[in-house]
């Protein structure tokens, strides 16, 4: 999470009313959306790992900024170590993710099938395609289901009715590894460590910094770059 986007998400926030403590429930749409308001600041900010204490404190801030009250600390000194806390903080999350996504790629490779790729990705073949295998230059018609260890969907095409279309070389090394072993018509798992997705930064609030991804990907078409006349 950049910087920015957590100074706009406090900006937002400022527009609401600052009575945090016994909040009513929300009835009325107004209500409901400055809610509604609350939980994108929350995702916002997810990459923080607030607990209670931490959550109190910004609450405080917002609450004398909100009411014009003289803050407790100096702005332009404490101001840039947002950025700061924000890294130390998902350092703490990437380790703790990478461990288990150690665990989960370990036991995934003693799985039938399964082979690594050059990098360090993990491929299962569930359904063996029959078609040609695409090259680096090749553009590929794909549908992809992709979830997190745990089973969390962070991104899925299975409910549209056309494949994505994207370029071999253009994805993720992860992606352009693992797709150059399949075949056009073939179904196969692809496993990618942190190192080869999104590293330590995640994409927040559902990726956490330094998560393992899974995705089930059917290969439906290689359609081969036509050479320069």
């Amino acid at each position: 999470m950049r910087l920015t986007v957590f100074c706009l998400a406090t900006m937002l926030c400022l527009g609401t009313t600052a009575a945090f403590a016994g909040a009513p429930e929300p009835t009325t749409d107004e209500q409901k959306t400055f809610y509604a308001m609350g939980l994108t600041i929350s995702q916002s900010i997810e990459s923080f790992s607030l607990n209670e204490s931490d959550l109190e404190l910004v609450k405080s801030g917002i609450s004398d900024g909100v009411l014009k009250k003289t803050p407790k600390v100096d702005l332009q000194t404490f101001g840039p170590k947002i950025q700061q806390l924000q890294q130390a903080r998902a350092s703490v999350i990437a380790e703790g993710e990478k461990k288990l996504g150690a665990a989960f790629l370990a036991k995934a490779s003693s799985e039938p099938g399964a082979k690594k790729t050059e990098s360090g990705a993990l491929i299962t073949t569930i359904k063996e395609g029959k078609g040609a295998s695409p090259k680096r230059a090749d553009t590929v018609k794909v549908h992809y289901h992709g979830t997190l260890i745990d089973g969390t969907v962070f991104d899925s095409t299975l409910k549209q009715s056309e494949p994505t279309t994207l370029i071999v070389s253009e994805m993720s090394k992860c992606w352009t590894e693992g797709i150059q072993q399949m075949k056009a018509g073939g179904k196969s798992r692809l496993i990618c460590p942190s190192n080869l997705a999104y590293r330590d930064k995640g994409m927040p609030p559902l990726i956490k910094p330094g998560a393992t991804l899974v995705f089930d990907i059917d290969l439906v078409e290689v359609v081969a770059k036509q050479p320069t006349p």
